[in-house]
């Protein structure tokens, strides 16, 4: 089955469609939102543009949809891109890496209903803990490029997720109720490397900025 993938350059959304090119789907394109909107309920910000590397990457075509990024408003955005995706490439499926965001795989679904899509969500309801153990078992690397949550600060920008990473948050989550895996929009990520990329991304420069529990790294690749 063709399908896209709502790709916004983090961990979520490469892992799932990771797992849909392993259960037999073919992806035919990304699809990226940006959003002039940093607050965005639906989409990914940091380093969005960055999207572009990675779809090199993988070898594969990618259409991007900018957006105010309005709240609902910006679903039309989102919508005219899966419509563009059907047209172009004759999909017949839409990925998303959604875990537990109701909010957003609602809408998602209501989209796809209305252009006759199947919506497929394969990290739904996923353990958070068993997320991140499995991205590195399958060989991602991937570090932060936002956090925005006490006790999280600039520090935790760059951090890669790893075995130390994991054990840390588990902690944070145990004494401050930090989701593990940034499900409460505690941070945002960046894959540099996953089993769908031809080679893996170097960081060449970054600008961090923010303050207090709320900062972001904008990165540049090659």
């Amino acid at each position: 089955m063709k399908c896209a993938v709502l790709f916004s350059g983090g961990k979520d959304s490469a892992y799932a469609a990771y797992l849909a090119k392993k259960q037999g789907y073919e992806i035919s394109c990304l699809i990226s939102i940006i959003s002039k909107n940093p607050d965005s309920y639906m989409f990914h910000t940091p380093s969005i543009s960055k999207v572009k590397k990675q779809a090199e990457a993988m070898d594969l075509p990618l259409i991007i949809q900018e957006t105010e990024g309005d709240k609902e408003e910006e679903l039309i955005d989102l919508e005219n891109a899966i419509k563009e995706a059907k047209n172009k490439y004759k999909i017949e499926s839409v990925i998303t890496g959604a875990v537990e965001s109701v909010y957003q795989t609602s809408r998602i679904q209501r989209i796809c209903d209305k252009l006759n899509l199947e919506c497929f969500n394969p990290l739904w309801q996923k353990d958070q803990i068993e997320l991140l153990h499995d991205l590195m078992k399958n060989d991602f690397k991937i570090v932060l490029t936002g956090v925005f949550a006490y006790p999280l600060d600039k520090t935790w920008l760059g951090k890669e997720i790893n075995k130390r990473f994991i054990e840390e948050t588990e902690k944070l989550y145990d004494k401050y109720k930090i989701n593990p895996a940034g499900e409460g929009g505690e941070y945002e990520s960046f894959v540099l490397n996953c089993p769908l990329f031809a080679k893996e991304l170097k960081i060449e420069d970054k600008q961090i900025s923010g303050k207090k529990n709320s900062w972001k790294m904008e990165i540049e690749v090659k």
